[in-house]
């Protein structure tokens, strides 16, 4: 399947901030992702790669952060891999010999993991309902993927707990919580507060009959450290990566301009005891 970028039907949607639980977030976002998955690998598949583990813009990569462990280390490991979009991540870890589950929202997003292709299984279910055995899996990732799209992300982080073994490690990347506070600009409108940092109002776009059609939620740095510890899992490292010389891309909000001065991204390492 060759990706083709679907034109959008209709008028642009509207951005507000508002309320928006639990089951109306995952079908704005389920719509959302199959509508824009070809787009979005199109746009930003030559940096992520096929077979690359890219944590965050930044670039920060998994062969020299080693989040997850040595290399060496995840031979013969169960890994499920969350909101795992075309499976670049679970393709790595597949090569150095672990056992990969690539699992996501979207099923086109998916059909992207079909096309590239992998010796691993994929899946199509909601973060926040796991179909999988309790203690199934050795180790957990995602790489901005269910999170910050989840209306309660202590639902996710109690299915990985449930899902993993004692001793596993489930490492998770997200906007950094203080981007809430700035607009989403690459330029230098981008480095003016505009808005609370501690606003938790979900940002959503609505379409003319006022249907949630995409859905993003802000967590502060301490609630996503509350969130870990009351799901029953241990933070052993909060990662804050700079922005680096090489990285001249601009992704989004996302940009040398700004990654040089505030953090972008935040990845949370946790063990499940």
């Amino acid at each position: 399947m060759e990706p083709i970028i679907q034109e959008p039907e209709g008028p642009e949607p509207e951005a507000t901030r508002r309320d928006a639980g639990i089951t109306e977030s995952a079908r704005a976002n389920r719509g959302w992702w199959d509508r824009n998955a070809d787009e979005y690998q199109v746009e930003h598949g030559t940096f992520l790669g096929d077979d690359r583990f890219v944590w965050c813009p930044e670039g920060l990569d998994e062969v020299e952060a080693e989040l997850l462990g040595p290399p060496e280390e995840l031979k013969d490991r169960a890994v499920l891999e969350l909101g795992a979009g075309a499976a670049q991540c679970s393709r790595w870890l597949a090569a150095q010999g672990a056992r990969p589950v690539a699992l996501d929202i979207s099923h086109r997003q998916l059909q992207h993991a079909l096309r590239i292709g992998g010796p691993f299984p994929l899946v199509c279910a909601d973060a926040g309902v796991l179909p999988f055995a309790d203690g199934s899996f050795d180790l957990a990732c995602s790489a901005y993927g269910a999170l910050p799209f989840v209306a309660d992300p202590r639902l996710v982080l109690r299915e990985v707990h449930r899902v993993l073994r004692p001793g596993g490690r489930f490492v998770f990347s997200v906007t950094h919580p203080i981007r809430w506070a700035f607009p989403d600009e690459p330029g230098p409108e981008g480095l003016s507060v505009s808005g609370s940092y501690f606003d938790r109002t979900p940002y959503v776009e609505e379409d003319e009959q006022g249907r949630a059609v995409y859905v993003e939620h802000h967590r502060t740095l301490g609630d996503r450290v509350r969130d870990v510890a009351a799901s029953g899992f241990r933070l052993v490292d909060l990662v804050e990566p700079q922005w680096p010389e090489w990285n001249s891309s601009e992704w989004g909000g996302w940009s040398p301009l700004r990654g040089r001065l505030i953090p972008g991204t935040a990845i949370f390492v946790c063990v499940r005891d």
